[in-house]
């Protein structure tokens, strides 16, 4: 059995913009969410990449990023992740560079692959040319070349940047991210939270390929896990109907604002629905405290993960803190 005191603990925030509320009010919760993750002594706390989505107010990551970090002292405020092909790899280092000034020793840059959007919104992104599987492995290179020591006769630098050595970290869902990061000897974020199928094809494969870099000696796998946590499993259960209002809309093509939660959703869904949404929340886990501490237990024993990346979509802020808290405790005394 592993022993959850050897897990650490940190958080995904995709910050929700809830009905009836604000991009303001999303931002701020945000703020507020980083510090209390700060207090309840949380590992890092990442932002994700999402365009042209109402109920998401991440867009803007290493923006969002740097008011983190400044509005928090210690923890580690990171991408999880900027979506490499949106981007050219000079501009990346040069922003993180800029962080990685700002707040030393505490950025990270989590980088994913997958547009993060639609086509329509990728063009406005201005992608306009075609993706090859060879573009992403060689702009990580780049990546690390740009925000590794300064090399003489290198015609482009990233300044700031160079220099920084932002720790880079590859997220996935798919056995091509798993290769890559073992290949590269770099640590690994399974996206687990929304896309749990090949999790444990993928750590298996991560492990089994893995080869130690100047960065990393051996394999280190954070699992994304959604977690929605209260004092009973009762209450846990009609916080999570936000969530699977959440988890219908993205199956449905129907993305809103994260909607309050309503009494016996669940139970009002049809067979197919109720089957969808436990495929998506598979590794989830929602309950009381008892019940927040074995379904993490259990997913350590089966993951063997170094470390857990909670995301929470709960409704009220306040609970959101508090179904923190409750985490926080059940891993702390398991």
């Amino acid at each position: 059995m592993k022993s959850l005191n050897n897990v650490k603990l940190s958080m995904l925030d995709l910050v929700a913009v809830r009905e009836g509320a604000t991009v303001a009010d999303a931002l701020q919760i945000a703020v507020r969410t980083a510090q209390q993750a700060e207090k309840l002594g949380f590992t890092r706390y990442w932002l994700a990449e999402h365009h042209n989505m109402p109920g998401i107010a991440s867009s803007a990551t290493a923006v969002l990023i740097g008011h983190i970090a400044g509005a928090t002292q210690k923890i580690r405020v990171g991408s999880g992740g900027i979506m490499l092909p949106n981007h050219a790899p000079l501009v990346v280092a040069e922003a993180f560079g800029t962080l990685a000034e700002l707040y030393p020793g505490r950025i990270d840059l989590g980088l994913g692959r997958a547009p993060g959007t639609d086509a329509a919104t990728m063009r406005a992104l201005r992608r306009d040319r075609v993706e090859t599987e060879e573009d992403f492995p060689r702009d990580v290179q780049e990546l690390q070349r740009l925000l590794g020591d300064h090399q003489d006769g290198a015609r482009i630098i990233a300044m700031p940047g160079a220099g920084t050595h932002v720790p880079i970290w590859l997220l996935g869902s798919s056995l091509f991210s798993a290769q890559l990061a073992a290949h590269m000897g770099l640590p690994y974020a399974f996206a687990s939270h929304f896309a749990p199928r090949m999790l444990h094809q993928a750590l298996a494969l991560y492990r089994q390929m893995f080869k130690p870099s100047a960065t990393l000696a051996k394999p280190y796998a954070i699992v994304g896990v959604p977690v929605i946590a209260a004092p009973s499993d009762e209450e846990a259960r009609f916080l999570a109907s936000s969530t699977y209002q959440r988890v219908l809309g993205i199956l449905t093509g129907n993305r809103t604002r994260l909607m309050p939660p309503i009494a016996d959703f669940w139970e009002q869904l049809d067979g197919r629905a109720q089957a969808a949404i436990a495929d998506f929340l598979a590794v989830g886990v929602i309950g009381g405290p008892d019940t927040v501490r074995q379904g993490l237990q259990k997913l350590a024993d089966e993951t063997q993960a170094d470390e857990f990346m909670i995301v929470s979509d709960v409704y009220d802020a306040e609970l959101r803190l508090r179904s923190l808290e409750i985490t926080a405790g059940a891993m702390n005394c398991a």
